[in-house]
């Protein structure tokens, strides 16, 4: 893992918290970065209230008065963050003045890097002033707008803790995020970019979870298809698959990332009536699981062809349609689990931004210049102390 020689004042102890695309709530984790590899000491999850997630939801497309309810929206997700962080001190047994600072992403609330005047912009709501007062511990905050200013896509971000968690001397590996989003990050063998060996690169595939929970929760009610169990009951309707992997997105050479700024219900429901047959609805959401299935594997086929393994993290994880799906698509690839690897698919993300945070306050750079395409390495985030 890319680190420096200096050690921060406070401790090796940061907490990471990550609320992604699929705005289930926030998962956290306390990290030890004192070994060779991080120890996650705690782990938590603080589900959002009814009333966040749809203030969240409302605020994925413009709308009235946006800055008074993105605001409010802000100040809500900081007290679910404080509580994910009360939490974890709780079970971890250790007081707020033994963490460094929490590294909190914030939600996205739009991402548009390099649109409307060459640079764009990307914003991850939140109130991290108000979480280092609710939480007593410096917050870094903020951490996708320097690698958008300096020309990069501000994601994945994650790509150098996939290399240091999975990456092997032995053989090329894919590690694959299914959140709200899917992205992937190559690691090729003994990757690091000496003595000709590729660096590690990586992009956003398309939409992971986001599709299958907007439509499970339409006609079921419930927030995500539990174990892909709804979606294998159905049939996969190839014309509708081929139609929704026509989407130009698919076809962009890297460095690019997305989010629901275009993947949202509109784009699915505008598909589904230019279809025009009338489908069951496990039928759709089979499809649907194919599409995040075959976007992730045509990606792993044309970048990564080499690749041994597919190491699979995030909520799609346990999604054993997904997975059964990703095995068929890439014979040869074994496709596994994170947990496989002693990391727990829920923890990886948190992982990576409690590591982002050590490295600002390092003064040591978080992004990947070949994954975002940015103009070079950036220390990425702004502190807010306690």
């Amino acid at each position: 893992m890319p680190t420096s020689a200096s050690t921060p004042s406070a401790s090796d102890r940061f907490i990471g918290i990550m609320s992604g695309t699929s705005m289930d709530g926030a998962d956290g984790v306390l990290v030890d970065f004192s070994g060779a590899r991080p120890a996650v000491l705690a782990a938590a999850h603080q589900p959002f209230p009814a009333e966040l997630r749809e203030a969240f939801a409302a605020l994925q497309q413009p709308g009235a008065d946006e800055i008074h309810r993105e605001a409010l929206a802000a100040n809500g997700l900081a007290r679910v963050y404080a509580g994910c962080v009360a939490s974890l001190l709780r079970d971890s047994g250790l007081a707020a003045a033994a963490i460094a600072a929490v590294g909190a992403h914030g939600q996205t609330i739009r991402h548009r890097p390099g649109l409307y005047d060459g640079t764009g912009y990307t914003r991850q709501s939140q109130q991290p002033a108000l979480l280092a007062e609710l939480c007593g511990i410096d917050v870094v905050a903020d951490f996708r707008s320097r690698d958008v200013a300096a020309g990069g896509q501000g994601a994945p971000l994650v790509p150098a803790l996939h290399q240091a968690l999975f990456g092997a001397a032995g053989e090329t590996r894919v590690a694959c995020n299914i959140g709200g989003i899917s992205n992937i990050s190559v690691l090729p063998a003994a990757a690091g970019g000496q003595g000709g060996q590729a660096p590690v690169s990586g992009f956003d595939c398309g939409p992971g979870n986001v599709l299958l929970d907007y439509w499970i929760e339409r006609h079921h009610g419930q927030a995500f298809d539990a174990g892909g169990a709804w979606g294998a009951s159905g049939s996969i309707d190839h014309a509708l698959l081929a139609r929704l992997l026509a989407e130009p997105y698919f076809s962009v050479a890297p460095p690019k990332s997305t989010g629901r700024d275009l993947f949202h219900p509109a784009w699915l429901e505008s598909r589904l009536a230019a279809h025009g047959a009338a489908l069951a609805p496990a039928d759709v959401q089979a499809t649907l699981a194919a599409l995040t299935a075959e976007t992730i594997a045509r990606d792993v086929r044309a970048h990564a062809p080499g690749a041994a393994r597919l190491i699979v993290c995030g909520g799609g994880a346990r999604n054993g349609f997904v997975m059964a799906l990703l095995a068929r698509a890439l014979p040869g690839v074994a496709v596994q689990s994170s947990d496989d690897f002693g990391v727990p698919v829920s923890q990886v993300e948190g992982i990576a931004f409690a590591w982002l945070a050590r490295q600002m306050l390092l003064r040591a750079p978080g992004n990947v210049p070949t994954v975002t395409g940015a103009a070079g390495p950036r220390v990425l985030g702004a502190l807010y102390p306690r």
